[in-house]
């Protein structure tokens, strides 16, 4: 069976975001461009093969996939 190791960076990201269901405390919580930390949560979405923010009206949500994992 073959491993795959996700990039911690990305993870890190995808943590920050998610806590507060916003992208752009996520980017000064790590010290690195909006723009940045949307390469970083793709990057692990490409990794994953799923989608794990959605955007509302309201903000940001998890994806069901992203709450499951």
């Amino acid at each position: 069976m073959k491993r795959t190791h996700l990039p911690l960076n990305a993870l890190r990201a995808f943590d920050a975001a998610a806590r507060d269901l916003s992208f752009t405390p996520a980017a000064d919580e790590l010290g690195v461009s909006p723009a940045a930390r949307g390469h970083k949560i793709r990057s692990l979405e490409d990794v994953l093969g799923v989608v794990l923010f959605r955007r509302t009206s309201k903000g940001l949500e998890l994806t069901d996939e992203a709450e499951a994992g």
